[in-house]
């Protein structure tokens, strides 16, 4: 089992799938998926839809096939492999599918498992949005994107992506005293909006702060004349305890603030668009399922995450307004990199833990309904 599963990933790896051009490894899958026993669908934009079992509970395991742009040789060395995608997110992915695989084989499971391989999560998270339209329900999910073998991410903050543009008179580049100048305002109420949020300083972690990063600036139209229009794009991210109406909200309050210190500047703001933060509580079964079987497989304690990041598990948490956590091999720092790798061994083990902790969802699940208990009045524990 361990040479198909490296098999199936090193596979997965050879072939290039940037956002929006994911045909080639979607047939690829979808047929390497029906070799292993799953029922399986291709739905109408490109998402692979594998099922297995009947029955309560479904655990629904949804991981991506894009990756960013940027091709990387495929190379094995020492016990890992580079190519692009190894960590973000084909690893997780082909981890995900081989644990399933597994699972169906094992009589005592009672559930339905359903595998999700989607399309442009990297670019517009098309595939899940398509996903959560189509009404797809579980009991519970897991999002396989990469937290480290013996970690578990249980949030992630929210997103605002918003374009301002600003407009000013203009006049000749000579005379830069008489005239405000659109790039310099630009700049200048970037700045003003990341001081109106509460300094990273002052919160626990910079997973609990509001922050701003100027990610993109277009403006002036010749060198001899003073810049008249600027358009800034800002990359808002938000803890769990705002919303991004609230955080919106308050980011047009500094605009607005700006605005009357500076007549002569004319600012418009368009929020483009904006992802909800999401946590799940700790308490959760499927936090603990899945931190059991991590300790099971590795013999040490999981690690629980909140990354500053947000990714698809937001959307599906928030949708779906169900038990949603993201597990996946591999070191998050290597993605997008040119040096995205994952270490074989890691992948090896992380398919263990999926495996893990679908059967213990299902004995959990089942436990709950049949009314088990430990006879303390308490449902039994999962180890």
């Amino acid at each position: 089992m361990q040479e198909q599963a490296i098999r199936l990933l090193t596979n997965l790896l050879g072939i290039y799938s940037p956002s929006g051009k994911e045909e080639d490894i979607a047939n690829f899958l979808a047929g390497e998926m029906k070799k292993l026993g799953f029922q399986v669908g291709v739905d109408a934009i490109g998402n692979v839809i594998g099922t297995f079992g009947e029955g309560e509970p479904t655990i629904f395991l949804c991981g991506h096939m894009d990756t960013v742009a940027g091709y990387l040789p495929l190379r094995v060395e020492e016990g890992k492999i580079y190519a692009r995608g190894a960590v973000d997110a084909k690893g997780p992915l082909a981890a995900m599918v081989m644990a399933a695989a597994q699972v169906a084989k094992e009589p005592a499971f009672k559930g339905r498992v359903l595998v999700a391989s989607v399309v442009e999560e990297e670019a517009t998270s098309r595939g899940v949005r398509h996903i959560i339209h189509e009404g797809i329900e579980a009991d519970y999910a897991i999002f396989g994107e990469p937290s480290g073998v013996e970690n578990v991410t249980i949030g992630y903050k929210g997103q605002i992506q918003l374009k301002v543009v600003v407009k000013t008179t203009t006049g000749h580049s000579s005379t830069p005293w008489l005239y405000e100048n659109a790039l310099d305002k630009a700049f200048e109420i970037s700045e003003h909006i990341k001081k109106s949020y509460p300094p990273i300083e002052q919160q626990e972690s910079p997973y609990y702060a509001i922050t701003s990063c100027l990610t993109k600036i277009s403006g002036g139209r010749a060198d001899s004349v003073i810049p008249f229009e600027t358009e800034i794009h800002l990359d808002i991210r938000i803890p769990p305890q705002f919303t991004t109406a609230q955080v919106f909200e308050q980011t047009l309050d500094a605009i607005e603030q700006y605005k009357a210190t500076n007549p002569k500047v004319t600012v418009k703001a368009t929020m483009k668009d904006s992802v909800e933060p999401f946590e799940v509580p700790k308490s959760s079964p499927l936090v603990h399922a899945l931190s059991a079987s991590v300790r099971k497989v590795l013999n040490k304690p999981a690690t629980l995450l909140r990354k500053t990041g947000t990714g698809d598990m937001n959307i599906l948490g928030k949708a779906m307004n169900l038990p949603i956590v993201t597990y996946g091999p591999g070191d998050g720092h290597l993605d997008h990199t040119t040096d995205e790798h994952i270490v074989i061994s890691e992948y090896l083990d992380s398919i263990q833990v999926y495996k893990e902790t679908i059967l213990k969802l299902g004995e959990l699940y089942n436990n709950k309904k049949n009314g088990n208990s430990n006879g303390n009045g308490h449902e039994n524990p999962v180890q």
